[in-house]
């Protein structure tokens, strides 16, 4: 029998720290595609390797898990209003669970830095959009400086009912392979989503489903890697702008992941990951931001120092749709714009341009 999927909130119900009479603000999020990658496990020498494609969700990122249980939880404590600081996604997310709910958005984003197509979605979904003089972190201290002191519900990922969303992904994961992987690999950037899969797979652990946590393995930006350095970065730098972040809100919570999964936080190079955004896109199929292919450019810099289990089962989650950011996608290797080849309107002069074999 045919069966709907309802959003994580529905799907996930008797998981979530949630009740009867909250309202359920959804958009159906959750249910993305787990995409088996032979081609990417052979590149990093892995036994398996799958791509959790959160660029599936309604607003085209991971964000729409957290931000169905914060908008929800908001309604439920009589919020007209929600805000929130954003490189994008969370604006984008945010701006749409808020027009469901018929309430107000405001949108902080840092001057300069974001993209077009996210900011066109949280413009879509009639946000009140501010640039703030300053980057990211700028925001969120703003941002949660008017949540306390005034009538405006915070939506960040440092609001705890958005970890308690995402960390449906884990269960997702388990129900799609029956097990747990070796390896959860992903994207950092404010890092609530590597202790949100963390907060997931431990509690899949405490119910006896899985005997062994994944090791999480969390790849930052060389610009904008706070992890790494060991402290926040005062001005980060770097092409992928949805991890252009100098102070995790999730430091704490993150690190503590990291410790008992027995992961490893590391970075990557711009180039790095624009090589694998486009190597993705071209050999597995699935189109990410750029932000979004950097988990996968952390696996492939591990399997080139020796890094990488032979018969590992490894899991990467891309975060974003490329749709997000097309601009990269419209480059070729050497950042020169891609430009369609023209051709005549004759058949045979077009099949000899491609190369193509006359059957008849």
């Amino acid at each position: 029998m045919a069966k709907l999927w309802r959003g994580v909130i529905t799907e996930y119900f008797d998981r979530l720290d949630i009740d009867a009479d909250t309202p359920i603000i959804t958009l159906g999020e959750g249910g993305t595609a787990l995409v088996h990658a032979p081609a990417l496990a052979k590149l990093v020498g892995a036994g398996e390797v799958w791509l959790k494609v959160e660029g599936m969700n309604p607003t085209g990122s991971f964000k729409d898990r957290g931000m169905t249980m914060a908008v929800s939880k908001a309604v439920a404590h009589g919020a007209k209003a929600v805000i929130c600081a954003s490189t994008g996604n969370t604006s984008a997310s945010a701006a749409a669970y808020a027009a469901k709910a018929g309430i107000k958005s405001v949108v902080l984003i840092p001057e300069g830095k974001i993209t077009l197509g996210k900011l066109a979605q949280a413009i879509a979904h009639k946000a009140e959009i501010l640039q703030v003089q300053g980057n990211f972190d700028d925001c969120l201290v703003l941002a949660r400086d008017l949540s306390e002191h005034y009538a405006v519900h915070l939506v960040n990922s440092v609001n705890p009912d958005r970890l308690e969303g995402q960390k449906t992904a884990s269960f997702e994961v388990f129900d799609a392979l029956g097990f747990a992987p070796d390896y959860h690999v992903m994207p950092v950037g404010n890092a609530g989503n590597y202790s949100a899969y963390f907060k997931g797979y431990l509690e899949l652990q405490q119910a006896g489903q899985i005997k062994n946590l994944p090791k999480q393995l969390g790849f930052q930006a060389e610009g904008a890697a706070p992890f790494i350095a060991g402290h926040p970065i005062a001005k980060p730098e770097t092409i992928a702008t949805a991890i252009r972040i100098g102070n995790p809100a999730s430091w704490d919570l993150a690190l503590n992941a990291q410790k008992v999964s027995g992961g490893e936080f590391d970075f990557v190079t711009d180039q790095e990951i624009l090589s694998m955004h486009r190597w993705l896109s071209n050999e597995i199929g699935v189109f990410v931001e750029p932000s979004s292919a950097t988990g996968a450019a952390g696996l492939l810099k591990f399997a080139k120092l020796g890094k990488v289990d032979s018969k590992a089962k490894i899991v990467i989650t891309v975060t974003g749709h490329g749709l997000k950011d097309v601009g990269w996608a419209l480059k070729d290797e050497s950042g020169n714009d891609v430009e369609p080849t023209s051709c005549s309107k004759d058949a045979a002069q077009v099949a000899e341009l491609l190369g193509l074999e006359r059957i008849k």
